[in-house]
């Protein structure tokens, strides 16, 4: 049966974000923007109301809910600001959900146990000066030395990246394989920023996100014990993809949300402007360009929706949550600019935070794969070129307390 409505928990977690992103962050938003300021204290608020581990188990000090209302959180968020969205896409979805299905007891207790609750920070390490959608061609690398890896490397366009505590380095631990461009030598490990030969820095002169911080980060001889490579040697460029798989499903929902204040913003005006004698809502191309804004959103959320239901039933979703990654992503930028030519002259000022959704959205279409990627992707998969395989480890299924603890009852 096929049940469209959010049950009590998703209502709860989404009145609780829509009235804390409105009361703590809407009103402080068009400041931060224009100062390119990031404020920390906005994650701590986050963490108090449980947001930063709103998906993982109890067990490992979370909230205990399930993928969808992961998703309802960054809608919710990016509805108000992207860079609200982009702390759960990197520490939630890229990292901690990585090491919830990766990691080993170990890893979780000392890694994912205080991400969870909000007392460490974490983010994601993939992208560097010379390689984006080519993964295999990074060329950050890690030697063996007795029970240490040593790394180095240096990964760019990193959200969070002057502030984390944690980060997930990805690099090849097989030279001959990087030579050949095989993936299979490609390793992932857990790096402190309190480890020595650890430095970062943030990039300045962003289009958009400014009220949130993008950096880089750097490895020199950085000694990592063994404990704290993820998954088994050779498996990093797999777990990149999925951790990229969990990153897109925050993407999708979030730009979703793009959508929706796009389109409420232009409700807003369009019934307090007037022009040629009546409220711009009563003109047809006014109307046409709202009706397609709505639209864009209903198609958007559903399919980010039935992402999250595939994820919560444990069932393979890359194509999925790929599809809701591409849709979303451009129709946020197509809803945010007609939302700017029905504000006018007005909407190409920061009086009003359409333009803000513009520069913001964009980043949306680049990172967790392109556009063009995505396309190629659908395409492939469509013609019967792509398949989708279940790997070694892939997203535990959600599963609520009450079923948990009748489980283990019996």
């Amino acid at each position: 049966m096929i049940d469209f409505e959010l049950n009590e928990d998703h209502l709860a977690i989404r009145n609780t974000v829509r009235d804390f992103a409105q009361k703590e962050i809407a009103p402080r938003i068009k400041e931060l923007d224009e100062k390119q300021e990031y404020d920390r204290s906005i994650i701590d608020k986050m963490a108090e109301l449980n947001l930063l581990g709103v998906c993982i188990p109890e067990q490992y000090g979370g909230a205990g809910f399930d993928y969808i209302a992961l998703g309802l959180v960054c809608e919710e968020l990016e509805a108000v600001d992207t860079s609200l969205r982009v702390v759960m896409s990197v520490h939630t979805g890229l990292n901690s959900l990585t090491l919830l299905s990766w990691g080993t007891e170990e890893q979780k207790q000392k890694y994912l146990v205080p991400q969870a609750r909000g007392e460490k920070i974490a983010t994601y390490g993939l992208t560097e000066p010379g390689a984006g959608s080519d993964v295999v061609g990074a060329r950050s690398t890690a030697r063996r030395e007795g029970d240490e890896w040593v790394l180095n490397g240096e990964k760019m366009w990193i959200s969070l990246a002057g502030f984390a505590d944690n980060f997930l380095f990805f690099c090849w631990t097989d030279e001959e394989k990087r030579r050949n461009r095989d993936h299979t030598g490609m390793s992932c490990f857990i790096v402190e920023r309190s480890m020595k030969g650890f430095s970062s820095g943030t990039i300045h002169g962003k289009m958009g996100i400014r009220a949130g911080n993008t950096g880089y980060f750097s490895l020199q001889d950085v000694r990592v014990p063994q404990e704290n490579m993820v998954g088994l040697e050779g498996e990093g460029f797999k777990i990149a993809m999925f951790a990229l798989e969990q990153g897109r499903y925050t993407v999708a929902s979030g730009a979703t949300g793009v959508i929706r204040a796009s389109r409420d913003a232009s409700i807003a005006y369009a019934k307090e402007r007037e022009t040629f004698g009546t409220k711009i809502e009563n003109h047809q191309l006014v109307k046409q360009k709202i009706a397609e804004m709505e639209a864009d959103y209903q198609m958007s959320h559903l399919l980010w929706l039935r992402a999250g239901y595939l994820k919560n039933k444990g069932e393979l979703n890359a194509k999925e949550t790929s599809l809701a990654k591409w849709q979303a992503t451009i129709r946020s930028e197509k809803a945010a600019s007609m939302a700017i030519e029905i504000h006018g002259a007005n909407g190409f000022s920061n009086d009003y935070p359409v333009e803000r959704y513009l520069r913001n959205c964009k980043a949306g279409i680049i990172y967790e794969g392109t556009r063009d990627i995505h396309t190629l992707m659908q395409a492939d998969w469509a013609l019967g070129l792509k398949k989708e395989k279940r790997a070694r480890v892939t997203l535990p299924a959600y599963s609520s307390a009450e079923v948990r603890n009748a489980a283990s009852a019996d």
